[in-house]
C-alpha cells in the first residue's frame, strides 16, 4: 500500500492548495470577459484567458509541486509540446474547416438543420453548463470504451504511456483518437448551431481544467471532487494497476463516475506507479504515432 506523502504545510502553503483551483478557473473567466467586453476579438480573449491559466498552473508545479520526481525532462517537455500543439491545437482547426462546417452545410443545404432542438433562449451560462454535461456524459462512456476494447486500447494508450504527470502532457493522444473525441464533444453542438459564445466558455473551463487536471500540483479540491474531474482523482485514472485506472472517467465531470459507480479516491493513500504495463513503450511523438500499430501497451 502506498503511503501518503509527508508534505508540511505553511498557512499561506495550505492557503494556496486550497484555493488555486478554482481561483485560476475564475481569473481565467474574469480576464475572458474583460477582454471581450474591451473589444478583443473572442477567439483571441479566449485565448489569452487559457494561457494565462497555463502560466498560473506552471508556476503553481514550481512552487507547489505534487511530487519533485514528477518533474519533467527537457526530452519529454519537447515531445509534450508538439503533442499539444498539434493534436490539441491543428488537428481540431482542421477538423472545423473538413468535418464541422461541411456536415453542418449539409444539414442546412439539405433542410435538415436541428438548430431548433438547442435551446438558444437560455441564458449563456445555462447553456455552458448543459453543454458541459451533455458532453461529458458522451465523453464518458466513449472513454470506457477506449479501455474496454482491444484496438481502442491501443490507441488509448498513447495517453496512458507517461510515467508523471505534469499540465503539458494533458495533450499527449493519438490523432485518430482525437478525432473520435471530436466528433463526439464537438460535432453534435456545432450542428445544433450553439453560439461561438457558449463554445468559447465551455473551451476555457475545458482546457483550464485539463491542465489542472493532468499537472504536478498539489491542491486539494474537497467537495468539488464530488463535482469535478479535477488532480485528485484524475491521477488515480493513470494509475499502471488497472484496478485502479479503470476509474475516473470523466473528461471535466466526475458526476457520471459517481452514477455509474466508476468513482474512485482512497483516502488512506496516494497514487503508486504511473502509465503502462509496457515499460519499453515508445515515448516520442513520431514513435507514438505508429505505437498503437506494433507495441503491445500490456506487454
Amino acid at each position: 500500500m502506498q503511503a501518503k506523502q509527508d508534505k508540511t504545510e505553511t498557512p499561506i502553503s495550505g492557503f494556496l492548495v486550497t484555493v488555486s483551483y478554482p481561483a485560476v478557473i475564475i481569473l481565467g473567466y474574469l480576464l475572458y470577459m474583460a477582454l471581450t467586453a474591451s473589444g478583443l476579438h473572442l477567439m483571441l480573449a479566449t485565448y489569452t484567458a487559457v494561457i494565462s491559466g497555463a502560466l498560473f498552473i506552471t508556476l503553481h508545479e514550481m512552487c507547489l509541486p505534487f511530487r519533485n520526481e514528477w518533474r519533467p525532462q527537457s526530452g519529454e517537455v519537447r515531445a509534450d509540446a508538439l503533442f499539444l500543439v498539434t493534436v490539441q491545437v491543428v488537428l481540431p482547426y482542421l477538423l472545423s474547416f473538413a468535418l464541422v462546417l461541411t456536415i453542418a452545410r449539409a444539414f442546412e443545404q439539405g433542410g435538415l438543420t436541428i438548430s431548433n432542438l438547442w435551446p438558444h433562449e437560455l441564458p449563456i451560462i445555462m447553456q455552458t453548463i448543459l453543454m458541459l454535461v451533455l458532453a461529458d456524459f458522451l465523453r464518458y462512456w466513449l472513454h470506457r470504451a477506449f479501455h474496454r476494447f482491444v484496438f481502442m486500447w491501443r490507441l488509448h494508450a498513447v495517453h496512458h504511456s507517461p510515467h508523471r504527470l505534469y499540465w503539458l502532457n494533458v495533450g499527449r493522444f493519438h490523432p485518430l483518437e482525437k478525432a473520435v473525441q471530436y466528433a463526439l464533444d464537438t460535432l453534435p453542438f456545432a450542428v445544433l448551431a450553439v453560439s461561438q459564445e457558449v463554445l468559447a466558455i465551455y473551451f476555457i473551463f475545458y482546457a483550464l481544467n485539463g491542465f489542472f487536471q493532468h499537472s504536478n500540483c498539489r491542491v486539494r479540491l474537497g467537495l468539488l471532487n464530488y463535482i469535478i474531474a479535477g488532480p485528485e482523482l484524475h491521477r488515480w485514472h493513470h494509475s499502471a494497476k488497472a484496478e485502479e485506472s479503470n476509474h475516473n472517467f470523466g473528461n471535466n465531470l466526475i458526476i457520471w463516475d459517481l452514477l455509474f459507480g466508476t468513482r474512485f479516491l482512497p483516502k488512506d493513500r496516494e497514487v503508486g506507479h504511473l502509465g503502462l504495463l509496457n515499460r519499453d513503450f515508445p515515448m516520442g511523438f513520431l514513435e507514438q504515432m505508429g505505437a498503437p500499430f506494433r507495441s503491445d501497451p500490456n506487454a
